[in-house]
């Protein structure tokens, strides 16, 4: 009862929920709550990484108010782990588990090399809503299509929400931690830091308060409103359920309560957390999604790799005014509306013939809501390469997404300074957050469109067909 617990946090920062601290808390032993930068953790892009340190410096301040502390190490998980056990007399490690392969193999050589060593290491599940193994089809194995995969999970129960624990006990002598500001995450997103900082919502408290503002109205109009980018009609929750500050238990649980209520859009918002738990199943079984094809027939596309296209996409100077508003919305509030991310998703792989996995990458550089198995998934998904019981190559025509879901022009206008003699805030946001090396100012002309949107699709469409070995 003496011998601290070392609760080894990750994707995890909240109190609510925290099944490892609630554990921990029951057995009345000293914890000590420590999140070691790894070179796992070390390798995420400039965005999450500036969102990390926001929200480990939030949680942080949250352990402080209940007389607890959050202890930081760098390093290799283990060698972290060991110096904390020999520094501490601690011989129990706990943590809750994630789903990516990276995470996976370094969880399970920590566990096996610290059970040898006498420490009693045990994992917990609570970043997903059921555990990828629980989940199975009639003949075994994962499901590999959502809606199936949606009938099989939408009456599960997943329990009630834990209570936030009132208090940790602490160790008789607390371990030396490194200050926060040392570990420099922040640098990577230079003068852009400032302008996304104003966007972010950061901690358990503003997660929760998310979570209630968009249930006491926004719901009700979801399922009409959710594909409108320049609607108010999403939660935003996908930047707070990254780094774990609410849990997806408690929104879906506060999502059934809702749809018990009679709220209209209750129950295609739960249907879109369960997509979200769709991806991490697969990453979990197929971790190849995250680098390749998930169909080997698309191994023949003719993408192109990194090009003058693909750089032109990345700063928001295509020429075609929804895609460029998505991208430079991605740049100043370092997240893009999930339609947006699909018409600029396909615009890159199809219109410009650019290979996923380029468009993948930079967003793993600019979202604050980077997520391993929603980036894998929702690119492989646009590009046509990944799980997807559509039968047929699918493109987003930018100028007909933009009449159905922009009509008025109000989100292009938010973020193009273009043309306007009064920009809003939004759109020089971004000539704020841009690189000086892009050279952008408040009287650029418009871009010119890099294709027309008919003739990228027929290229894209021959470019499919041969591929495939087909004559059109």
């Amino acid at each position: 009862m003496t011998a601290p617990i070392l609760c080894w946090l990750r994707r995890d920062l909240r109190l609510a929920d925290n099944r490892l601290l609630c554990a921990a808390a029951e057995t009345g032993r000293p914890l000590i709550a420590v999140f070691i930068l790894d070179p796992e953790t070390e390798a995420i892009g400039a965005a999450p990484k500036w969102r990390l340190e926001r929200g480990l410096a939030a949680f942080a301040a949250t352990l402080q108010g209940i007389g607890s502390r959050l202890i930081l190490r760098r390093g290799p998980a283990l060698a972290v782990l060991r110096d904390l056990i020999a520094e501490t007399g601690a011989d129990t490690v706990w943590w809750h588990r994630l789903y990516d392969g990276a995470s996976v193999a370094r969880d399970r050589a920590v566990k096996s090399a610290l059970t040898e060593a006498g420490i009693t290491a045990q994992s917990f599940a609570g970043h997903v809503l059921f555990e990828p193994w629980q989940v199975e089809t009639g003949a075994g194995g994962p499901y590999r299509v959502y809606g199936p995969f949606w009938r099989a999970v939408r009456g599960r129960p997943v329990g009630a929400s834990l209570r936030a624990p009132g208090g940790l006990t602490p160790p008789a002598t607390w371990p030396e931690s490194d200050a926060l500001e040392a570990w420099r995450l922040g640098v990577g997103m230079s003068r852009g830091a400032r302008v996304v900082a104003k966007h972010a919502r950061i901690g358990e408290a503003a997660a929760q308060a998310r979570l209630d503002a968009f249930l006491r109205g926004p719901v009700d109009d979801y399922a009409r409103l959710r594909d409108f980018p320049g609607a108010a009609a999403t939660s935003g929750l996908s930047e707070n359920l990254t780094y774990g500050e609410i849990s997806p238990r408690q929104v879906w649980n506060a999502g059934l309560a809702a749809q018990a209520a009679g709220a209209p859009g209750a129950e295609v918002f739960l249907r879109e957390l369960a997509w979200r738990e769709f991806s991490y199943h697969l990453l979990y079984h197929f971790p190849e999604i995250e680098t390749r094809n998930w169909r080997a027939e698309w191994d023949a596309f003719p993408w192109r790799g990194d090009n003058a296209d693909a750089e032109a996409w990345r700063r928001g100077q295509t020429g075609e005014p929804l895609v460029d508003a998505a991208m430079r919305e991605l740049f100043v509030t370092g997240t893009m509306h999930n339609r947006a991310r699909m018409i600029a998703a396909s615009y890159l792989t199809k219109h410009l013939l650019t290979d996923w996995r380029v468009g993948l990458a930079w967003f793993a550089q600019c979202l604050i809501d980077w997520d391993p198995a929603a980036n894998a998934m929702g690119w492989q998904w646009v590009a046509g390469s990944g799980p997807d019981a559509a039968p047929y190559f699918r493109v987003f025509n930018p100028e007909a997404q933009a009449e159905k879901f922009d009509k008025s022009g109000e989100y292009r206008r938010k973020f193009l300074h273009e043309g306007q003699a009064d920009p809003p805030e939004p759109a020089l946001d971004f000539l704020a957050a841009a690189p000086r090396s892009w050279h952008l100012s408040r009287g650029d002309a418009a871009p010119v469109r890099r294709i027309a949107p008919v003739e990228g699709r027929a290229r894209a469409l021959a470019a499919y067909h041969a591929g495939r070995g087909e004559s059109r």
